[in-house]
């Protein structure tokens, strides 16, 4: 398994552990509550997921630029859905 594969099934399991839905997890993670996770959110679900801190930086930027299609810097919900999409299959 893949240092990325390890990375997205932590997600997963934190996800299906944790939350009865993707949806309940991204607004817990959604601090501000404008809809958006940034980077900073993104780092707080990796460090609940258990990723570690050395790590958490690269991996929240590299989540941003593979699932961030309108280009604001963050991962809105649709965006959040794909990549959960991506990651149960």
């Amino acid at each position: 398994m893949s240092a990325k594969d390890d990375i997205l099934k932590k997600i997963q399991i934190l996800i299906t552990n944790h939350f009865r839905t993707p949806e309940e997890a991204f607004r817990f993670f959604d601090e501000n509550g404008d809809g958006k996770l940034s980077k900073s959110e993104i780092k707080n679900l990796l460090k609940e997921a258990e990723i570690s801190g050395f790590i958490r930086g690269v991996v929240s930027s590299k989540l941003i630029e593979g699932y961030d299609k309108d280009g604001d810097d963050s991962i809105n919900w649709k965006e959040f859905q794909t990549a959960i999409d991506e990651i149960s299959n």
